[in-house]
């Protein structure tokens, strides 16, 4: 058994350097990401706004706070931002999300040179991970859509790091650079904590574990923390909202088939995935990449976390970069096989066309026509939220305008769901209506009606302590609104009785 001295220099000395890294592909890299970037902007002047993109825009540009009930705050404030600067473009708005798709694609392409791929290893990982959901959700504006591209990073980073201290020249600025990274995710989910716990651990157990010692490393990690004090401040003041939201995602969970399923296509089944499955086991087990064992150790570690505490399936985008590295490393070392090259091409062949059919880049009329299965079911979700959330705000302004004008300025429109509100507030500009409210999630926190407001147009099924307030009921759009009239109860005592979720 070695003694504690020797145990710690088979730590501190370098493992093996391996050869020489490649040279970056930059060309085929930068085309890949480029066509891939080229095909959101496209897709997104295509359809309206997505219903959550709609709340985002909303919350940004009319309640910009320092956190909400279901978020940090720099999904909202980018809308916000960008919604200033170009009013009312989607293509504009959708631009942060669309160059974070192409980011990650890069940064995947250079994990795979850091675990030593040559030129077809880093284009066949660009590849993976550019129809992979880390992409293909990049087309409209959400904190699904922009997070993955920091986890990405921090993930390049830190392996980054392992390779140089496996070499014996480590770089800690690339940790501090991580923590910097964190700084971004934090603001747009509270996930990334899981990640850096499993690195930690998985470093004290398959090394290198002067990983946790470094001092950059906490540094980083400080100011990470110090970053999200406003958004705690936040939540504090408003008794912890967010605590709440593990509760309404594990109530949504479909089940571990479908998680495991969901989380399989989102890699991309004719390509990422057949990656990802061969290069998690080589990341796992293989010798080749024992520096990086702790990396993916951690990666599965997180994706066990997720599946246990019934997360959302899109969660696992930001575990995907890293495994579909190594498996494109590993794939293209079996490249002079005739028989892998004819199976990659297959792949390729297909996983194209299946992200072709999931970016709508074609015309709307077209993806009317295109049948609701698995493999395109993106696609026309997205048609389908740009008809609700365009044919919701027209009715609404209809039933709304058509009301006695001495009824309107008496009368708040109140929805059933976050959805519904973000639907009517995100037109306003254009049908002219007042604001929305909504007991609903974040919504609750934007406030109640003005006591003024005597009746409402309730839009989806009244609640019975909402019609309990009111003597007068009086449908207006079957199975849509109904008019609420004689309020009986003050709002300051039936808005708390309202909040839903």
């Amino acid at each position: 058994m070695p003694t504690a001295e020797a145990q710690s220099s088979i730590d501190v000395a370098p493992l093996d350097p391996g050869p020489e890294l490649p040279r970056v592909a930059w060309a085929p890299v930068l085309a890949v990401a480029g066509i891939a970037g080229l095909a959101l902007l496209i897709a997104s002047r295509n359809y309206g706004y997505f219903f959550d993109e709609a709340y985002f825009v909303v919350a940004g540009r009319d309640h910009l706070a320092w956190g909400y009930f279901d978020q940090p705050a720099l999904i909202p404030a980018l809308a916000a931002a960008m919604n200033h600067l170009a009013p009312d473009s989607l293509t504009a708005l959708r631009l942060p999300v669309t160059v974070a798709a192409a980011v990650g694609i890069v940064l995947t392409a250079l994990l795979a040179r850091e675990l030593g791929g040559g030129r077809g290893a880093q284009v066949l990982a660009a590849i993976g991970y550019a129809l992979s959901t880390a992409v293909v959700l990049c087309h409209w504006l959400a904190t699904y859509s922009l997070d993955p591209v920091f986890w990405t990073a921090i993930v390049f980073l830190v392996v980054r790091w392992a390779r140089l201290h496996a070499e014996g020249r480590p770089d800690d600025r690339l940790l501090l650079g991580a923590g910097l990274v964190t700084v971004l995710s934090l603001q747009t989910k509270f996930l990334v904590p899981a990640l850096w716990v499993a690195l930690v651990l998985c470093a004290l157990v398959f090394r290198p574990r002067r990983l946790v010692g470094r001092p950059l490393l906490w540094v980083g990690g400080l100011v990470a923390a110090l970053a999200t004090v406003p958004n705690l401040i936040w939540q504090q003041q408003n008794s912890w909202p967010y605590t709440h939201m593990s509760e309404v995602v594990a109530a949504e969970f479909p089940g571990v088939g479908r998680f495991l399923w969901d989380s399989a296509a989102g890699a991309g089944l004719a390509v990422g995935l057949p990656l990802l499955l061969i290069g998690f086991p080589a990341l796992l087990f293989g010798q080749r990449f024992r520096t990086y064992r702790f990396a993916g150790a951690a990666l599965a570690l997180v994706f066990l976390a997720y599946l246990v505490s019934s997360g959302r399936s899109y969660y696992t985008a930001g575990l995907y970069a890293l495994p579909i590295a190594a498996g494109a490393v590993v794939v293209a070392g079996l490249s002079k096989h005739v028989v892998v090259r004819v199976l990659v091409a297959v792949a390729l062949t297909a996983g194209l066309a299946m992200g072709a059919a999931a970016v709508p880049v074609y015309p709307r009329s077209w993806a009317e026509r295109i049948p609701d299965t698995t493999a395109i079911l993106t696609a026309r979700a997205f048609i389908q939220s740009d008809t609700m959330i365009g044919d919701l705000s027209d009715a609404v302004a209809a039933a709304y305008n058509g009301l006695p004008a001495e009824q309107r300025s008496q009368t708040a429109i109140l929805a059933e769901s976050y959805p519904f509100a973000a639907a009517v507030d995100v037109n306003r500009g254009a049908t002219g209506l007042p604001r929305a409210y909504s007991p609903h999630r974040a919504y609750y926190y934007f406030g109640a009606p003005p006591e003024t407001a005597t009746a409402v147009l309730f839009l989806g099924t009244p609640p019975p302590q909402l019609t309990a307030a009111f003597t007068d009921s009086e449908p207006v759009i079957p199975d849509l609104a109904t008019l609420l009239t004689g309020r009986t109860v003050p709002w300051t005592v039936l808005w708390p009785q309202l909040r839903a979720q």
